[in-house]
């Protein structure tokens, strides 16, 4: 059975229990901003909400609360507007799990939400000095700056 719908995106459906396994197989020119929303789909990054801890009370954090994750002597510290909650989730894990088209890396030790960013300032080394809407600053190591700025590109196209 094959179906073919017509929206951004052309779908192709081909169910045949000949197969031994799921395959997804995506072919584009380039890889935009609602391809990357369909990887994040496919790959389950829609995480409702994250475990943050201060002292020994568990709270509850949304994703698009955070303003940044970063490490702190051997921890990973989740910050909002709250304060920080420590969690227990290294970077590269939740890398993984938080949507590619919200959260970008910004260096070894930082991540960032997209949508929590103010402005930036170049660097007289080829960093760049990130700040964030509640006034905070981090550093963009060059490893991570043209990511940004593709990242940044991605999302002015599709809120454009």
């Amino acid at each position: 059975m094959k179906e073919e719908c017509e929206l951004d995106l052309k779908v192709l459906l081909d169910i045949d229990r000949d197969y031994k396994e799921t395959k997804v197989i995506i072919e584009t020119p380039t890889l935009d901003a609602s391809v990357q929303e369909v990887l994040d789909f496919i790959k389950g990054r829609d995480t409702e909400f994250l475990v943050g801890k201060v002292d020994e009370m568990q709270h509850i954090l949304k994703p698009q609360d955070i303003h940044f994750f970063h490490t702190e002597n051997d921890s990973v510290l989740a910050v909002n507007a709250n304060g920080s909650y420590k969690l227990k989730e290294k970077l590269y894990e939740l890398e993984d799990i938080l949507p590619s088209n919200k959260f970008i890396r910004l260096s070894k030790s930082v991540i960032a939400n997209l949508h929590e960013l103010s402005r930036f300032e170049a660097s007289f080394n080829g960093t760049l000095c990130v700040y964030f809407k509640s006034g905070v600053k981090e550093y963009v190591s060059r490893t991570y700056v043209s990511a940004i700025k593709d990242a940044l590109k991605m999302n002015r196209r599709k809120n454009g």
